[in-house]
């Protein structure tokens, strides 16, 4: 994807927006209790804001295991982002595939509900890097 440095920021921020609003989704669904979907959702939320960085670096992926990689070669084994969060990463890509694909359970509240704050400060954390870095450039 060949984009301009006005449609790469652009792009940059409706993504960040995207994972902002997805997790208030998340937010307001809790109460329900459909735990898989709500995986869906946090995994979602933190795969915009990890998207977001990557296209902001220059950095082009098709998949989410290429994400998954990325993510970990440039900002996890560097040590910008703290391997917690490619821990957390991993872990919501994992959920999520249980909850969307698997056949034997469920997801539960036990399971989710703790990865909402660490979701939420991952995000933040991501935008205030891109945030960060966009300052440096200009």
């Amino acid at each position: 994807m060949s984009l301009s440095e006005e449609e790469r920021y652009a792009l940059v921020c409706y993504r960040i927006e995207k994972a902002r609003t997805t997790l208030e989704q998340v937010k307001n669904i809790v109460s329900t209790g459909y735990w898989d979907m709500i995986a869906n959702r946090l995994y979602y939320a933190a795969y915009y804001a990890v998207s977001a960085l990557l296209l902001q670096s220059g950095y082009s992926v098709q998949t989410h295991h290429g994400i998954i990689q990325m993510l970990g070669l440039h900002f996890i084994k560097t040590g910008i982002i703290d391997k917690e969060f490619g821990s957390l990463y991993g872990q919501l890509f994992s959920l999520r595939q249980t909850g969307d694909y698997g056949d034997t359970f469920g997801l539960t509240e036990r399971q989710v509900l703790p990865l909402l704050p660490q979701t939420e400060k991952f995000i933040k954390d991501i935008a205030s890097l891109i945030e960060k870095t966009n300052n440096t450039q200009q």
